[in-house]
């Protein structure tokens, strides 16, 4: 996160990005699944509850929201396996809907006044170059205080996001996925995935600034 060019995330993401990973004998557990077993089904809520619940808990705006919304996609996964045809990872399915039920709850509640992402965007000059040269944070070496100053301020960032971008950072920069599965996931293009991912990085770089300028003095 310090350190990290203005061209990079300032999220830290993990070491290896695509997609969600199958679960063990997923196929098997799909099969279960749409026969209806309630032991399948308490596998798959045991097995993934808490990768849900992390996703979620980092969109949503409180944490009623999300347990509403990973409560809600486990109904839909029990209403609607028949229509599930294994093209993605289940995983990754479970993903998509429990992503938009944290949106549609997001919009159903609106009232919240997000920041302008065009304010905090770079500028720049008729020639093309920067208007302000992006500035370059030093490495923080302190990993105590300093390190849990940066994840607070990080998600104090994220939260000012328009949940839009604040989805794509997430599923992208924290959770590892790559942009397809990312598209699939929000159910929107690759090109719109990686125009949200930049600008909200860019956003991002900008809230995180004074933080991380202060750490690297």
């Amino acid at each position: 996160m310090p350190g990290t060019p203005a061209s990079t995330s300032p999220v830290n993401r993990p070491a290896a990005a695509g997609e969600q990973a199958a679960l063990p004998h997923e196929q098997d557990l799909v099969r279960r699944l749409k026969a209806g077993e309630d032991a399948a089904f308490e596998e798959l809520v045991r097995t993934l509850t808490g990768r849900l619940l992390a996703v979620a808990r980092r969109i949503a705006r409180t944490e009623q929201d999300t347990e509403d919304a990973v409560q809600e996609a486990f109904l839909s996964v029990f209403k609607s396996i028949a229509t599930f045809d294994g093209r993605s990872a289940l995983s990754t399915w479970l993903h998509r809907i429990t992503v938009n039920a944290v949106l549609a709850r997001s919009r159903r509640q609106g009232g919240r006044d997000d920041v302008s992402l065009d304010a905090l965007l770079p500028t720049f000059e008729a020639s093309g170059l920067h208007h302000e040269q992006p500035k370059v944070w030093a490495a923080v070496t302190d990993q105590g205080e300093a390190r849990i100053q940066q994840q607070e301020a990080l998600r104090q960032a994220m939260d000012q996001l328009p949940d839009e971008f604040r989805a794509v950072l997430v599923l992208r920069d924290v959770e590892g996925l790559d942009s397809r599965a990312v598209a699939e996931s929000l159910q929107i293009s690759d090109a719109l995935v990686r125009q949200r991912l930049h600008r909200g990085r860019q956003a991002l770089m900008t809230l995180l600034e004074p933080v991380m300028l202060e750490q690297s003095r």
